[in-house]
């Protein structure tokens, strides 16, 4: 492999926990400040969008492309990618990541691996990630579940999407609202009261636990007046629920840990601001 460009911040994270980072070339302005140390930084924000820097790009040469088709605003379009290394005649191999559920998640890390050249690690990481997610169920067998709404934006209100009711439900809670596999989409506060949560989790993509519980406090009046008194947590969303790669598993246990308190440790991701 003569070098990787990941162009959204889960794909980066599947690179490093592949023990790829030798190799990864490229990345967003959105990976972790020590994704991007010592790496070109290709793709920027730009007024409603993410922009790709296609002269950058074709400087590094890259033999295998990460890229997405979930959002443009987090990251550059497969399409876009396609028309770039079309007209700089590049023969990368590009991979789109388009998962919409948890499950898809994992396919896409042993397709990453696959491509990469190290398919032994790809089913080496995912045997080790379901198995941790195994250890989340196991702890909360037999224990009620409550309902849950994660929120994924406060205005308008988003209640979770894609794989997000996946974690629910392996954290071993019910998903209030949510949509299973599919794209969250803007609706109105009466919907949160038809769904008739015991919790409500707040989860702003691209926030981080601060963020999260900045927003959330802003809330709590609201969720009260349309659900009641009911618990109202924020998470780090950045950290652990916005991006598909491995930190899902990791949100799956602090989601468990705010479900079924003293079955699973407590996790540092996650606050009670009501």
């Amino acid at each position: 492999m003569s070098g990787i460009a990941s162009l959204l911040p889960a794909a980066t994270d599947i690179v490093l926990a592949l023990a790829l980072g030798d190799d990864l070339v490229a990345v967003t302005h959105e990976c972790d400040a020590d994704a991007r140390t010592g790496r070109q930084v290709v793709v920027r924000p730009g007024d409603t969008s993410s922009v790709l820097d296609v002269d950058a790009l074709a400087a590094l040469e890259p033999a295998l492309i990460l890229t997405q088709d979930l959002c443009a605003v987090c990251a550059v379009p497969a399409g876009e990618v396609g028309l770039a290394l079309e007209r700089l005649g590049s023969d990368a191999t590009v991979v789109t990541l388009d998962p919409h559920t948890l499950a898809d998640v994992l396919v896409g890390i042993t397709e990453v691996a696959q491509c990469a050249g190290v398919p032994q690690r790809g089913e080496a990481l995912v045997a080790q990630l379901r198995g941790r997610l195994a250890e989340v169920c196991l702890a909360v067998e037999g224990r009620d579940r409550p309902r849950v709404a994660v929120v994924e934006w406060t205005d308008p209100l988003h209640l979770g999407g894609h794989w997000i009711p996946d974690m629910v439900a392996l954290a071993g809670g019910t998903s209030a609202g949510g949509h299973p596999g599919e794209r969250s989409h803007p609706t109105g506060w009466e919907t949160l009261r038809t769904a008739r949560p015991d919790m409500v989790v707040v989860a702003p993509c691209g926030y981080d636990l601060d963020g999260a519980a900045k927003q959330a406090e802003e809330v709590v009046a609201r969720v009260a007046e349309t659900v009641g008194p009911v618990p109202v947590w924020a998470i780090d969303a950045d950290a652990l629920v916005v991006r598909p790669g491995p930190r899902l598993v990791d949100g799956v246990e602090a989601l468990a840990s705010v479900l079924h308190e003293g079955a699973v440790a407590e996790h540092p991701g996650v606050r009670r601001v009501a």
